[in-house]
């Protein structure tokens, strides 16, 4: 899997990073079981201080998507968070994309069908 940063975007490093793993995991480019990357391994790659990539994996183990110890590393979780909700912070996310496509004049069906596509239903 493939993990770009953009130096000049609003979003935190550490948030790129984890969306990137997330989006990862969901469309299958990292299988559950998985061995990540260390810390150091992966912030040399990104070119970041490996703080940032650390603050990432607890994250994402807080989240449920992987876990860790110090012998085996970071790993895809078997079996995810399946408890079907979002966290708040992605709530708030959807709730400004919703609110941004309907200022900008997209049609609740076409922001439905556009959610679909992200989401894989055809």
């Amino acid at each position: 899997m493939v993990i770009e940063i953009r130096d000049g975007s609003e979003v935190p490093i550490y948030l790129q990073l984890r969306n990137q793993i997330v989006s990862g995991i969901s469309a299958g480019a990292l299988e559950p079981g998985e061995q990540l990357p260390t810390v150091r391994a992966l912030a040399a790659e990104l070119g970041v201080n490996a703080m940032t990539v650390s603050k990432t994996y607890q994250l994402l183990k807080q989240e449920g998507f992987i876990t860790s110890d110090r012998r085996s590393g970071a790993r895809v979780r078997e079996q995810g968070p399946q408890d079907g909700t979002l966290t708040p912070e992605s709530r708030e996310q959807l709730r400004v994309l919703a609110a941004e496509a309907k200022a900008r004049g997209m049609s609740r069906k076409d922001f439905l069908a556009m959610c679909g596509a992200y989401f894989g239903e055809e």
